[in-house]
This record gives C-alpha cells, sequence and structure tokens, in this order.
C-alpha cells in the first residue's frame, strides 16, 4: 500500500531506490548494577570501545586525505574531526565513569545517561546548528555501543529477494544496479563514508533539520535528501520501493506504478534542470535590467573556500568563527592559530573579498559544556556575540589582532553582530585601534579593513542612519531579525510555526536597512536563510538589495533567478507588497 512520509527537505533532487535500513544501537540497551569489584571493567569495556571508535575514525579520515576522491569531500573531513573532538570530550568520558562509580551503572546504562544530561544542554541552545550537534554526539555514542556489542557494521544489507510489482519491473531497469536509498533513525558521516555512500542514491532519517550535519553532507554530495522524518525508519521496511523528493520534504513508500512514472519524469527534469543550472556557473549575475547582483557564500571552515569558489561565488559574506572557539573545554584558540586560520580562508578566495564576523557565542552557545544555558534567564536575549566580546577585551583583542593580519594576505571584511547601542559601536571601535596599535608595537604586518556590522534586532534595523555614520556597509541576519521582531523562539516547536520571514514588520524593517544603506552609498547584504531562498529572490531585489550571501549549494539557483528579474518592474510590485496585510498572498505574482 502507498503512504508518504513528511520531513524536511535539505537537499534537492528526485532520489528513487530500494530501502536499505539502519539500525539504531541504543534500542534494547541493557540497565543493571555491578559490584563493586566489576567497576574498574566497565570503565575499561568503555575506555576500550571509545578508543577503537577513536582509531577507526582516524583511519577513515586520513584514508579520505590520502586518496582525495569525490567522496573525500573537505567537509566530510571537517565532520569527521567533530565526532574524533567529542569522543574526547571530558564531560562525557569523566561523566560516565561517574555513573559507574558512584552509582554502579553497567557501562552502556552509564554511556547512555550521560549522553542524555549532555544532549539536554544542546537543546536549550538557542543557534540552531549548534542545537543539532547533539545528533553527532549521539552517533558517537551509537558508535561506542557497537563496539562494546562486536557490531562491526549498522547497516543491514538488503534481503535477495524483491517485492517489486509487475508495473515496477516494467518501470525500472530489473539489474543488479537498482539503486539504494539510506533510511536510519539518524546518521553519522563517518557511517556514510564506511558503508560506501556513493552507493546510495539519497538519505532519509528520522530526526535532525537542515543544518544536521546529514543534511550538509547530502548538499555538499548532491543527494537528495528528507531528514526529520519521524518515524519513517519505523514505518518504511527492508527493501521496500521509496521515492524521495528532496524539493518538498516527501518520501513516498511503496509507490504505485503511476506515481512511480511521475517521479521518474520529475527525476529526469531534475537532471536537466542540474546540468543547465551548472552552466551558469561563469555567468555574470546581472539581472535583464542591468543590475550587477554579487553572490556569495557562507562558510564555516577555511576549507569551505573550496566550495563556494566551485559554486561560483565571488566571495565569502560571511565567515563564521566561532565553530574555531567551539568544544575546546576552555583553551581558546590563541592569535596564531586564528590568523592561520583566517590566512587559509583568504588564499583560499584566490583575492576575493572574505567577510570574517567576530566571534558570536556566549549564553546559549557556550564556549565548552562547563557553561550552561540555564545558567541564565533567557539565552536569546543573555550576553552573547560583541556583548561576550566586549565583556571579554583580552579574548577580543586576539582575535582582531589575527583578522587584521590575515589582512596582508588579501581583502578582508569584518563584521560586528548583534549590535544595538551607540556605545558597542564606540568601544569595538576603540578596541580595533587598539589591536593596530598592538601590532605596531610588535612590528607586526597587517592589512586593511573594512568593517560592518549586523543588522539582526529591531533596535538596530530602527536605527541605521547611526550605524551608517560608523561602518563600511551592512549585512542583515534574517534569522535573528526574525525570530527578535516577532518575539518567536526558533527552538519551540509550540510556537515555531509563528516564524515568519513574510510578516509586514519583517519587511518593513528589512527594506528600510537596505533603503538607508542604499540612499549613503554603503552596500548592504543580506546573509541569513533568505538569502539562499529562491521563492525571496525577487522580493530582495525588488527592494533593492544588490548582494546576497548564501550556502555554496543555493548560489546557481538564485543566480538563475536573477538573470530571469527586471528590478524595475519588481520594484512597483514590491510597493504593493510592502502595503498589504498579507504580503504572502502576493508573493508568487
Amino acid at each position: 500500500m502507498t503512504f508518504s512520509v513528511h520531513g524536511q527537505a535539505v537537499s534537492r533532487g528526485i532520489a528513487i531506490g530500494r530501502a536499505v535500513l539502519v539500525a539504531s544501537s541504543r534500542v534494547d540497551v541493557a540497565h543493571y548494577f555491578v559490584q563493586v569489584e566489576q567497576v574498574e571493567g566497565e570503565i575499561e569495556r568503555v575506555r576500550s570501545a571509545r578508543n577503537a571508535v577513536f582509531d577507526e575514525i582516524t583511519r577513515i579520515r586520513a584514508g579520505l586525505i590520502e586518496t582525495g576522491t569525490k567522496e573525500a569531500h573537505h567537509e566530510l573531513v571537517a565532520l569527521l574531526e567533530v565526532h574524533l573532538m567529542l569522543l574526547q570530550d571530558e564531560q562525557l568520558t569523566a561523566g560516565v565513569k561517574h555513573w559507574i562509580v558512584e552509582r554502579h551503572y553497567n557501562a552502556e546504562w552509564a554511556l547512555t545517561t550521560q549522553l542524555e544530561v549532555i544532549a539536554r544542554q544542546f537543546d536549550e541552545m538557542e543557534d540552531p546548528y549548534l542545537r543539532e550537534r547533539k545528533a553527532d554526539l549521539e552517533q558517537v555514542v551509537e558508535r561506542i555501543l557497537r563496539q562494546m556489542r562486536g557490531v562491526a557494521s549498522p547497516v543491514a544489507a538488503p534481503p535477495p529477494a524483491s517485492r517489486r510489482s509487475a508495473q515496477q519491473e516494467l518501470l525500472l531497469d530489473d539489474t543488479l544496479d537498482v539503486p539504494l536509498v539510506l533510511v536510519a533513525h539518524d546518521l553519522s558521516p563517518a557511517d556514510m563514508l564506511q558503508f560506501k555512500q556513493s552507493v546510495f542514491a539519497g538519505f532519509v532519517t528520522d530526526v535532525g533539520g537542515k543544518t544536521s550535519h546529514t543534511a550538509i553532507v547530502a548538499r555538499s554530495m548532491d543527494i537528495p535528501a528528507v531528514v526529520g522524518a519521524r518515524s519513517a525508519s519505523q514505518l518504511i521496511q527492508q527493501d521496500d520501493w521509496v521515492i524521495i523528493d528532496g524539493d518538498a520534504g516527501v518520501v513516498v513508500v511503496d509507490p504505485s506504478s503511476i506515481v512511480l512514472a511521475e517521479y521518474g519524469y520529475k527525476q529526469r527534469q531534475g537532471e536537466v534542470e542540474r546540468e543547465r543550472l551548472s552552466r551558469l556557473k561563469h555567468t555574470p549575475a546581472v539581472t535583464m535590467d542591468g543590475q550587477k547582483i554579487e553572490l556569495l557564500a557562507n562558510i564555516e571552515q577555511p576549507s569551505d573556500t573550496t566550495t563556494a569558489l566551485a559554486a561560483g561565488a565571488v566571495g565569502v559574506g560571511l565567515f563564521r568563527s566561532e565553530f574555531l572557539f567551539m568544544g575546546r573545554n576552555g583553551h581558546l584558540p590563541d592569535e596564531e592559530e586564528q590568523y592561520q586560520a583566517y590566512k587559509a580562508a583568504v588564499e583560499g578566495m584566490h583575492g576575493l573579498p572574505v567577510t570574517i564576523r567576530t566571534v558570536d557565542v556566549g549564553a546559549d552557545k557556550p564556549l565548552d559544556h562547563t557553561r550552561r544555558a540555564d545558567d541564565h534567564l533567557n539565552p536569546a536575549l543573555g550576553l552573547r556575540a560583541i556583548r561576550w566580546s566586549l565583556s571579554e577585551p583580552a579574548m577580543f583583542l586576539v582575535q582582531l589582532r589575527a583578522i587584521l593580519r590575515a589582512a596582508a594576505h588579501g581583502q578582508v571584511h569584518i563584521l560586528i553582530p548583534m549590535l544595538a547601542h551607540a556605545h558597542e559601536i564606540r568601544l569595538t571601535m576603540a578596541l580595533l585601534n587598539k589591536a593596530r596599535e598592538q601590532l605596531d608595537a610588535q612590528a607586526l604586518v597587517y592589512g586593511p579593513v573594512q568593517v560592518g556590522a549586523m543588522i539582526e534586532v529591531p533596535a538596530a534595523a530602527l536605527t541605521v542612519p547611526m550605524f551608517l555614520k560608523h561602518f563600511d556597509f551592512l549585512s542583515v541576519g534574517t534569522n535573528d531579525l526574525i525570530q527578535y521582531t516577532l518575539a518567536i523562539d526558533r527552538v519551540d516547536e509550540a510556537v515555531a510555526h509563528l516564524y515568519d520571514p513574510l510578516h509586514p514588520a519583517v519587511l518593513q524593517l528589512l527594506a528600510r536597512t537596505i533603503a538607508e544603506g542604499r540612499a549613503q552609498g554603503k552596500p548592504v547584504s543580506v546573509c541569513g536563510e533568505m538569502a539562499g531562498d529562491v521563492t525571496m529572490t525577487r522580493l530582495l531585489l525588488g527592494m533593492g538589495l544588490r548582494s546576497f550571501s548564501m550556502h555554496p549549494s543555493q548560489v546557481l539557483a538564485v543566480k538563475q533567478q536573477i538573470l530571469r528579474s527586471d528590478t524595475r518592474k519588481l520594484e512597483t510590485w514590491v510597493q504593493r507588497l510592502l502595503a498589504s496585510d498579507e504580503p504572502g498572498e502576493l508573493l508568487n505574482e
């Protein structure tokens, strides 16, 4: 019987194939108490399994770097490094030991108990990317549990017999090369690499979001994927025929011949469209009426510049520097480490501009697990971003010096997050000048930088003229601007449906910011999710936006929309939309 499962679309395209199920290692974990004389043995079981997993992932990572094949995408290497870091996390290892020594839990019980303790901290984080790093911790724990059980592979091999219908046999080639799709509760990057990810045509997971590692890997490999499909791994059976609609976020199980034919046609059309988009890589992003548009990439690591250039981005509009600071157990990167990372990104862009956002951590995004989000009454409104940097001037000066030194190797812009007050602007500029003075005193070479401000709180959007007096450019962080304007906690599922980029108040603030910047001749870009959403491209162009920064995978699709747009016509349409109480109703006119 045909049925469908809905989730989040995270990687475009259509995949059709037989289901290969991945079993969760945390199912039926034993729970029992051990005797005092067994405590050391239980601790050693966990230690040995952890070390074995560490060695296993290290070998996989080394193999990827050595082979340099398509499967060895630099993003995958970075994800494996995250798992290696988690394996060495002191809170995980010390916590497991605590449960064994103090409570006499058996090793598996102690491991899963400590997982739940740490997972709650991730759940309380505001930033969606960091919140979904909980999935990485779960994947690491599952690998340890598998090792303790002596299970080599979490992927069950598909049975030899297929349940294809006669109609399906006619529509699909009945060969040994039938496509396979992976269905799991969750899936780690290491699993996908170890089990020859190139075999799979697509992925489906019960959990995860648009910034989960499974989604990142799927996008980097250009494979259709749906995540957050809840009970998909329980509803789908081994060897079922499955259609993954990565455009709509839908998984169709046991499709009829008519549905198969329809999606087969969509799949072929998608392949043709991707080929057509790839031809736009070297085409200048210019509208029909001759407006030049700047398409930039958002990156997290210096190695991401390779993906940005491959997508045809003309620079980096947002380098999230905080990922250099996270998960280091309080040991912050020193000036030299940061300088080398920023330098690598600058050199990786071969002369194109790189915008480095200063560290955006604090409150909801702790540097390590010693600081709890619930130490603050409302972490989203707490000591974060520039507020945290200004409260730690020594740390901030180290970062500013590193960025200034990297600017000697190419075009560098500094972006300051979450500014709202004039005194914050003054303090930031004073520290930047002090950083230059310190470099001069040490006779260290540094380069010129442009300095910009992120507009992501309503107070900043309403006082844009003040910001333009001090900054060379502005960058609108639409994700936070929407959240703070509408008083919506994106973490809270009870109100997440009210998160609306087309709310009149949000559009008014956005249009105001763009108009003010243009009036004073200073660049304004958008680096939030709206920039990479093709349904918003015409709207932003009509508002006067001429600089977009997004995930590299979205660059060509947005460029296509730009090439088809006439900003003269869009301006009139946008004015009607801005005057409407229900802008969403006019979006597709």
